[in-house]
């Protein structure tokens, strides 16, 4: 296998099947029914979407698909603080007339209160905490939850669309298991709420590719690299408007090959957020479907248990495509670029394709700049 020795593999079966994976796919019904508000760019509406790709390409047939429970209260408090969940719990759009309890847990137009709020932190949250527990088991080499990848979220407060961190609740359920996890985020924004929580230990490495500069939340510098006995367990990779598949590439693989190789995971937990795409309406990179699919592609070629989560991505009709195209992928089965009919075909005219052009948008990363970062990461690793 392409990367072997990266990390601890898994038990491949024999012959041409040595590329299949058993899949576990969590999804609630529910999940789409939630709403952020008018005008808000987080829909999660989109996970529904998606669901119904998967579904009439007949993937699902190819999975294990599991209803996951809803996470409890004392779930979340594995990370976050009691005061904050029980805020979360009991927060109503009605009853939050209080303005100083509003900006102590940041509840702003990023991250407003909604109707039944808590019950979709609960579902999309333990989800993640369920795929955590079937990859513990050994039932399954990949897992996958398209409603998490909640990468914001901080212990106390709310961040960026993001109000309970089900990604660090799920490497904490990994780390039960396992001596070792791995975190990469490919979600445009820098995963700070995931790299805040792991900044000390020498057991979770997290590698960022994120959009650096005058762009939310602002952190990631490449000189961030952890603290104390996490110094130099934290990656981060800065990168500029318009980088392309291939610009993205040169940075992504080999920096990862080197993670793999240095760090040596039990376990990976890939943030798949589709906002890195070409044309997502809060994104400015040019990344095409293909190109963000051969992260999930070139990690999973390492054999070692792989979580996928979701995250941002506010193109509604090119999320779906992504995320469908990632199970693809997982399944390592013959995609048709062209669509079956259903439910939502409407939302992908006029072309009704999985792939779609990038845009000619220019590429701010000189290679130059490539070079510089590249060395100075791999140096620290």
């Amino acid at each position: 296998m392409e990367g072997a020795g990266g990390g601890n593999s898994l038990p491949s079966t024999s012959g041409a099947d040595a590329v299949k994976r058993r899949v576990s796919y969590f999804y609630d019904p529910d999940v789409g029914n939630y709403y952020y508000g008018l005008g808000h760019p987080m829909k999660p509406h989109r996970i529904r979407m998606t669901h119904s790709l998967l579904e009439k390409y007949g993937l699902l047939d190819r999975m294990k698909v599991i209803h996951p429970q809803l996470a409890r209260d004392r779930d979340l408090c594995a990370f976050h603080t009691d005061d904050y969940v029980a805020f979360l719990q009991s927060a109503k759009p009605e009853t939050l007339t209080n303005p100083c309890v509003a900006r102590r847990f940041n509840i702003t137009d990023d991250c407003p209160v909604f109707y039944r709020l808590f019950e979709f932190c609960q579902t999309y949250t333990g989800a993640s905490v369920d795929a955590a527990k079937e990859l513990n088991r050994c039932n399954a080499d990949i897992v996958i939850n398209w409603s998490g990848g909640l990468h914001h979220a901080k212990r106390s407060e709310a961040s960026g669309f993001c109000y309970v961190n089900d990604i660090v609740l799920a490497i904490l359920k990994l780390l039960e298991n396992h001596d070792r996890v791995l975190y990469v985020d490919i979600d445009i924004h820098h995963g700070d709420g995931v790299e805040e929580a792991f900044l000390t230990t020498d057991r979770v490495m997290t590698v960022s590719f994120h959009k650096f500069g005058e762009y939310f939340p602002g952190t990631g510098h490449i000189l961030d690299n952890g603290y104390g006995k996490g110094k130099y367990y934290a990656v981060n990779v800065p990168l500029n408007d318009g980088i392309d598949d291939e610009s993205y590439h040169y940075l992504f693989k080999p920096i990862i090959a080197k993670v793999m190789e240095v760090f040596n995971p039990d376990a990976v937990v890939l943030q798949c957020g589709a906002d890195s795409l070409s044309g997502d309406r809060l994104g400015c990179f040019n990344l095409s479907v293909k190109g963000h699919a051969e992260c999930v592609r070139y990690l999973r070629s390492f054999n070692v248990p792989l979580m996928l989560l979701g995250g941002g991505g506010y193109t509604l009709r090119n999320v779906a495509r992504c995320w469908c195209y990632e199970v693809y992928w997982s399944l390592h089965v013959e995609v048709n670029d062209k669509m079956p009919d259903h439910e939502y075909l409407g939302y992908y005219g006029p072309d009704y394709n999985i792939h779609v052009a990038t845009s000619n948008m220019e590429n701010k990363n000189s290679r130059k700049s490539l070079d510089d970062i590249k060395a100075k990461i791999l140096d620290n690793l």
